[in-house]
């Protein structure tokens, strides 16, 4: 079993900058691919970004943030993190981390493990 809180989120304006963390608690950190999801208000669950497990830390992003966002992680601290940049009014959403063995079903959007989720609100 997989615990993920994530941290954060908030109230910006269009063009700032914000960090979402989350914390698992669980299962060996390291072997387990994470990613972070995103739900706006009446629209489907999306894809953000994710990173693999193990030693490489491939990373693999949505279009749509591509060259604003970056996920990372801390093996050590059981951490992985958001740096959202650049934000516009359209990344409004409530951001969920997530985690699995199998870093394909990840990205499908059908991990084991999902946060509660962190909202955040970008104003224009």
């Amino acid at each position: 079993q997989v615990q993920l809180v994530e941290s954060g989120g908030g109230l910006v304006q269009a063009g700032d900058s914000l960090r979402l963390s989350c914390a698992a608690s669980g299962r060996t950190f390291s072997n387990y691919a994470m990613g972070w999801f995103r739900q706006a208000p009446g629209k489907e669950r999306e894809f953000v970004a994710a990173i693999t497990g193990g030693s490489g830390g491939s990373t693999y992003y949505a279009d749509s943030v591509k060259g604003r966002f970056t996920i990372s992680r801390v093996n050590a601290k059981s951490t992985v993190s958001l740096q959202m940049n650049s934000l516009k009014p359209e990344d409004t959403a409530v951001y969920f981390c997530t985690a699995d063995s199998l870093y394909p079903r990840l990205v499908k959007g059908s991990a084991n493990y999902w946060g509660q989720g962190t909202q955040v609100t970008v104003s224009s």
